[in-house]
């Protein structure tokens, strides 16, 4: 008996030293760890590794959505609402719904947020709303008229012109509303303010000496100067992103047509030569485009041209009428995903 047990014993010692050995000599001579299922790997992880794939060295940088979009208004559904397209007219998104008109749109610096006007309260108010047209929110609120908002370079102050005091005069606010200026005062109409890339001045028209012309004044309403002399009507400002020249509407050849000065008056120059009215320049940001409208095709459209009048093209095209363009900011890099 003592015999048989001393043998089971030598038999299981055996058996686990076998076991231990295979499984000792496993680790040592390459047995692999298992490698995740697919299910077991995180998004953060899949990038990473997507990412080492590629030669980051030649990608593009993607960009949020509205960089190089064009807003403009159109009654194509009824009344004016707020629109955003491509600059080539292509990916058209309609961002307002409301009962009455929404026009004149002025985008914030960082492409985020869009002054407007709109009179879905009756009188023409100020409105801002996220660039996707969602919480919209009424800055003015009076029973005045209040027109056209140009953000300032900085985003701190929205300008606006005002029917307050018997004339339209030029104000300034902070984007919530509050802290409202009165930059003019005369008893002519003092209207569509546009700022230097600055900051230091405001661009803006004036009937103060008879008819419409250009004036430019400090951003505090100080040193206003007229730029332009003529017996016709001026109107429309839009200043360069350099700085250095101003285009707006004139009727001085019969019809509207878009001409260009620089920042101080000298030089003018008409761009466009249509037999129909053409107006509401705005500038893209890189300075190598304007936008504008024509209703040389009949109705009123979105047209794009180089900076000096040539490549016209029609961005637009229904039987309604589609105005006002205003040509979004390029975002800032952190904006932009690598």
């Amino acid at each position: 008996m003592q015999f048989k047990k001393k043998w089971i014993i030598s038999a299981i010692s055996t058996v686990l030293v076998a076991l231990v050995g295979a499984i000792v000599g496993a680790g040592v001579y390459g047995c692999k760890k298992q490698e995740p299922q697919e299910e077991d790997i995180t998004s953060t992880e899949l990038i990473e590794q997507e990412t080492q794939k590629e030669d980051i060295s030649t990608m593009e940088p993607v960009s949020l959505e509205n960089v190089n979009k064009i807003a403009f208004a159109s009654n194509r559904d009824g009344n004016y609402e707020i629109y955003i397209m491509n600059t080539d007219g292509s990916s058209l998104k309609r961002l307002t719904n409301n009962s009455d008109d929404d026009l004149f749109m002025s985008w914030s610096p960082d492409g985020r947020k869009i002054a407007f006007e709109s009179r879905k309260e009756g009188n023409p108010e100020i409105y801002v709303m996220n660039a996707d047209g969602s919480k919209q929110a009424n800055l003015t609120n009076n029973p005045s008229r209040d027109h056209v908002p140009s953000w300032s370079p900085d985003g701190k102050k929205i300008a606006f012109y005002s029917l307050k005091d018997d004339s339209y005069e030029m104000y300034v606010m902070n984007p919530d509303g509050n802290k409202k200026k009165r930059l003019t005062k005369n008893r002519s109409h003092d209207m569509s303010p546009s700022w230097s890339p600055d900051g230091m001045k405001i661009a803006f028209c004036s009937e103060r000496d008879g008819n419409f012309e250009i004036y430019v004044m400090n951003a505090d309403g100080s040193e206003q100067k007229r730029l332009t002399n003529n017996p016709a009507r001026d109107t429309s400002p839009s200043w360069s992103p350099d700085g250095k020249r101003i285009a707006f509407a004139s009727n001085r050849d019969k019809n509207f047509e878009i001409y260009v000065i620089n920042a101080d008056g000298s030089e003018q120059k008409r761009l466009t030569n249509n037999p129909d009215n053409e107006g509401n320049a705005s500038w893209s940001p890189d300075g190598k485009k304007i936008a504008f409208v024509s209703n040389r095709d009949g109705n009123r459209e979105i047209y794009v041209m180089n900076a000096d009048g040539s490549e016209q093209k029609r961005l637009t095209n229904n039987p309604a009428e589609d105005r006002w363009p205003c040509w979004s900011p390029m975002l800032p890099s952190e904006n932009t995903i690598e």
